[in-house]
């Protein structure tokens, strides 16, 4: 890259900031896949990896537009700013199979020494109906600081039910990402510990998740969904993983709150030996769910092969959550999707 004024360590900031961005293993490979100019070869995992290593997840979308690369990294700064030193270094070592580099393993080791903060009767509970709910994630005034970017984000304002049925494209979900309000739960130690009791490891990589706004029911509004659903290939055998949502409000149960069928995760396999050829997304399941209430700051964590989704609000507060999880390095995604 050419240097300005013709002298050594003389380049721009944002000159700097871009080659070393560039440096970062893959990451050209992953443009020119994501946006057609090669085929794609890149392993599932090592883009997840990639994408929460850089702190995005709107990526795939943006590079829809097919920027070249230049622009793709100058997009990566202004909207995540620069990455952490020590994810990409722990991203590279991982790609090396290599230690995790000083800082992070210390604090990986940090973790798993810390005390539990899920308790007997947690994990009880977290083996019979596979959820469970870690309260006081984030304190009132850190849930309140995401409360509020909440709702500058929908343009909306409490006490003006009429500012709450803003048109948004994408339902309930409210594609907001990046925010130092939001980095507080992704860097909390008791939320890593917890993830850390449930997958038997600190070794763990944050995700990079969006924020939800479910307002109440009324004429000409009717609850969009998602309804109860999976994220995941329901082929056999599906791999563990959790899912998460952090509520930032106090939300009773009929208020939007998460729903999901409890201890389905013990007959799953069963249930879907026995539909034969049958769409399983297609069964009607919403009879077995439960609703949870929890309050301002609680994360409520559950399996992936649970059925869950949001339900609808049919109180006078709309539901205000943003969704939180972690995973593991060995994490493996089913190749055949059913």
């Amino acid at each position: 890259m050419p240097q300005s004024g013709g002298r050594r360590g003389a380049l721009p900031l944002m000159e700097t900031r871009t080659a070393e961005l560039a440096r970062i293993r893959d990451l050209d490979r992953y443009w020119a896949e994501a946006t057609f100019r090669a085929p794609k070869r890149l392993p599932w995992l090592q883009t997840r990896i990639l994408l929460d290593s850089l702190g995005l997840e709107q990526t795939v979308s943006y590079l829809g537009r097919q920027p070249d690369y230049e622009t793709f990294l100058a997009w990566v700064l202004a909207t995540a700013g620069p990455p952490a030193a020590d994810r990409i270094a722990r991203y590279h070592a991982w790609l090396d199979t290599a230690p995790s580099p000083p800082a992070t393993a210390e604090r990986l080791a940090a973790i798993a020494a810390a005390p539990d903060v899920l308790d007997a009767d947690d994990l009880a509970q977290w083996d019979a109906l596979g959820f469970v709910i870690l309260r006081g994630a984030l304190s009132p005034d850190e849930a309140k600081a995401c409360e509020d970017l909440l709702w500058q984000q929908v343009g909306g304002t409490p006490d003006d039910p009429a500012t709450w049925y803003t048109r948004r494209p994408n339902g309930i979900m409210v594609q907001y990402f990046q925010h130092p309000a939001l980095d507080v739960a992704r860097t909390a130690p008791r939320v890593h510990k917890a993830f850390a009791q449930l997958w038997g490891t600190a070794d763990l990589w944050m995700t990079v998740d969006r924020m939800s706004f479910n307002p109440p029911e009324r004429p000409g509004y009717a609850f969009p969904g998602p309804h109860l659903h999976w994220d995941v290939s329901l082929a056999q055998p599906i791999p563990f993983a959790t899912q998460g949502i952090l509520y930032l409000t106090d939300t009773s149960a009929d208020q939007g709150a998460l729903q999901l069928v409890p201890g389905f995760h013990h007959r799953f396999p069963d249930w879907l030996d026995a539909l034969g050829d049958a769409d399983p997304r297609r069964v009607d399941l919403s009879a077995e769910t439960i609703t949870i209430p929890a309050a301002a700051g609680d994360l409520i964590i559950w399996r992936q092969d649970l059925p869950h989704g949001a339900s609808p609000n049919a109180s006078d507060r709309p539901r205000m959550a943003h969704y939180v999880n972690m995973y593991a390095p060995t994490l493996t995604s089913h190749p055949v999707w059913r």
